[in-house]
């Protein structure tokens, strides 16, 4: 085939025909695909023969019904027919390559828009014709990223397509569809092998560095490490990212001890909780967190731990406090707490009352309105993917009561890794609404004529095999109120100490404007089964055997809590009922506005919260006195600054 060391090129049609069908014919035989060279080409090429219609007699042959032919470059000019092709026959993909990025920009997303026309999007895969020199090969990589995300956005918003499937496009056209066309999965070293240490992630953790979506391309520019503080306000610090590899990552960044003193109100020291800005402590990123931003793909995200020195907690540290109680109810009982969040949330929109602005409800619908869904459906989808992009998974979601109100129910997880998820999943709604010129707000109560917002967490008690021990057996005598002797006495604990709970749990002054009889929320001091109007419920999922209950819900929490302060409180309630063998009292079976004569009030307000935190010394003990202090401190702030300006609370929904 060589003449003097060069290439020939065969010009004799039968022995074409003959080198192509034997080629086809072997492929075929390994079940591998073929490419073939359609459309534009060679300069002495003859277009009028090169159109891939002419190849369906080929396609039509039944010794060739099984194969699979690849059209590269999609047989540019020849779109529309690569893709009524690839329409009609099993037998055809598309690879294109050429257009992009050799066309212009219009060129190239029309090309890419007649492409999908027709053909199936699981049948379309990309690959650059820039492969010579590293710059075209950058340009083409980038291009096509371009030129999709425009295609899909404008299917997007057309309605064409969901973004959920536009994202499952996105994945298929650069990645699912080669792999699964070449078998690449099946080679060691590839994106989706066994054997490769780059694995995708499972849905009970977060995102690791070494897992599907930690963002290694050199786009990134900034990483935010975030905190959450003891007033609940999430706060981030953000370095490039060049400076977080060189170092940050391992040493973390400074921060001033104030940081865990500040009110809702004010960015300063609250009197009396012992912090300043005397004095520093490092913010550590917690690599186990790190992810990209979904709304923003040029950052990156990682929760930081508050540390004197690496490897050394600060005693002040929210997420060091749930772990380190989380160590003692493992240490002492071999159990593990899980989690799972029901957080509700407001949309605003910006209304005009009495000539100005201000900020009111998305809609006027209610509890579970379909009306009400659809118009935030879009919205919502794009919060669902995203929050799917992280690993959070999303098991319920719903309009609630209030006008314009939401919620999103999570997956049950270790209460550690369900602290941290509440942290982005929150981050997320708030951000992905705010694209919209719109305002998602967990504020505890917005609007006081209308239904406040909790935060509701769902826990049960998992021994070292996973198994649900919170549970009772219908064959266990100690089984009572469907509960395990050890769900009883830890959930009497949590029942007992609800008041110093609320401390943490409730730590605004608009926390009990929700907190109120009839509010859904639980405003007396009991519990019962699947009673909605008790601060701690007992649940019997559907599959629950008849009489049992899988786990309890505690309807105090709100979504200006720190969530890992709330846990630790609940925790340390529910070991105290271990240690102790605490046991309940009946459950209440009606609305307990209905025995306010035999019930106590749960905390009216912060400081009876604030007072009965005070004189709980196992709190003190277990959380430590000076992180007690800092809270208390913060608390009666708040308490004297929203006395002295009632409506004070309204700028809270830009700030929770």
């Amino acid at each position: 085939m060589l003449k003097g060391g060069r290439p020939i090129r065969i010009c004799n049609k039968n022995f074409i025909d003959y080198l192509f069908t034997l080629s086809l014919q072997i492929a075929t035989s390994f079940d591998l695909p073929l490419q073939i060279h359609t459309g534009f080409g060679d300069k002495d090429l003859d277009l009028r023969k090169s159109n891939p219609l002419h190849l369906r007699e080929i396609l039509e042959d039944s010794r060739f019904s099984k194969s699979k032919i690849v059209l590269l470059h999609a047989s540019y000019p020849f779109s529309k027919e690569a893709s009524y092709l690839a329409s009609v026959y099993t037998q055809v993909y598309l690879d294109f390559g050429l257009a992009i990025p050799k066309l212009s920009v219009h060129g190239m997303v029309s090309s890419l828009k007649e492409l999908l026309e027709l053909a199936p999007i699981k049948k379309v895969m990309f690959s650059t014709d820039g492969y010579a020199f590293p710059e075209t090969f950058y340009l083409g990589a980038k291009r096509a990223r371009d030129v999709v995300y425009t295609v899909l956005s404008d299917s997007y918003e057309q309605g064409d397509l969901t973004i959920q499937e536009a994202l499952e496009a996105v994945d298929d056209i650069f990645r699912q569809n080669s792999l699964r066309l070449y078998k690449l999965n099946n080679l060691i070293g590839s994106i989706n092998n066994d054997h490769n240490p780059i694995s995708l992630p499972s849905n009970n953790t977060l995102i690791t560095p070494t897992k599907n979506n930690f963002n290694n391309n050199d786009d990134v520019i900034f990483v935010r490490i975030i905190w959450v503080d003891a007033s609940g306000q999430h706060r981030c610090r953000v370095v490039p990212k060049w400076r977080f590899e060189e170092g940050v990552k391992d040493k973390g960044v400074g921060l001033t001890h104030a940081v865990m003193a500040l009110p809702s109100f004010i960015d300063g020291a609250c009197a009396g909780s012992n912090l300043s800005g005397v004095g520093e402590i490092r913010l550590v990123p917690d690599l186990n967190t790190l992810s990209t931003i979904p709304w923003s793909k040029k950052e990156e995200m990682v929760l930081g731990d508050m540390e004197i020195k690496p490897g050394e907690a600060w005693e002040y540290c929210p997420r060091s406090t749930l772990k380190r109680i989380s160590e003692i109810l493992h240490k002492e009982f071999n159990l593990v707490m899980n989690a799972g969040f029901e957080n509700e949330f407001f949309i605003l929109k910006k209304i005009t009352k009495n000539g100005e602005e201000e900020w009111g409800p998305f809609d006027m619908s209610l509890y579970c309105s379909t009306a009400g869904f659809d118009m935030a459906s879009q919205i919502l989808q794009e919060i669902y993917s995203s929050l799917e992009s992280l690993n959070i998974t999303v098991e319920q979601l719903h309009a609630e009561g209030g006008k314009g109100q939401f919620e999103f129910a999570f997956k049950y997880l270790p209460c550690n890794l369900a602290a941290d998820n509440i942290i982005y999943a929150r981050e997320v709604i708030r951000s992905i609404v705010r694209k919209h010129n719109l305002i998602a707000t967990f504020l505890p109560r917005p609007f006081l004529d209308d239904l406040g917002s909790g935060s509701h967490v769902h826990l049960s008690l998992s021994d070292e095999k996973g198994e649900n021990v919170f549970t009772g057996s219908e064959s266990d005598p100690l089984t009572r109120y469907g509960m395990s002797k050890i769900g009883q006495h830890f959930m009497a604990g949590v029942l007992h100490h609800l008041p110093s709970i609320f401390a943490f749990a409730a730590p605004l002054p608009n926390s009990y404007d929700r907190l109120q009889p009839n509010m859904w929320s639980g405003a007396y001091h009991c519990w019962g089964r699947e009673n909605r109007e008790a601060p701690i419920r007992t649940a019997s999922p559907p599959g629950t055997p008849l009489e049992l209950v899988s786990n309890f819900e505690v309807k105090t929490n709100d979504g200006s809590a720190n969530p890992h302060l709330a846990l630790a409180s609940i925790l340390i309630a529910g070991i105290d009922g271990l240690r102790k063998e605490l046991t309940l009292p009946d459950p209440i079976e009606s609305n307990p506005t209905d025995h306010s004569a035999t019930l106590n009030r749960l905390p009216k307000d912060l400081g009876e919260a604030v007072t009965a935190l005070e004189g709980n010394e196992i709190f003190k003990e277990m959380i430590g006195k000076n992180l007690i202090t800092a809270v208390t401190a913060i608390r009666k702030a708040e308490i004297d600054y929203y006395e002295k300006n009632p409506e004070g609370y309204k700028v809270l929904v830009h700030r929770y």
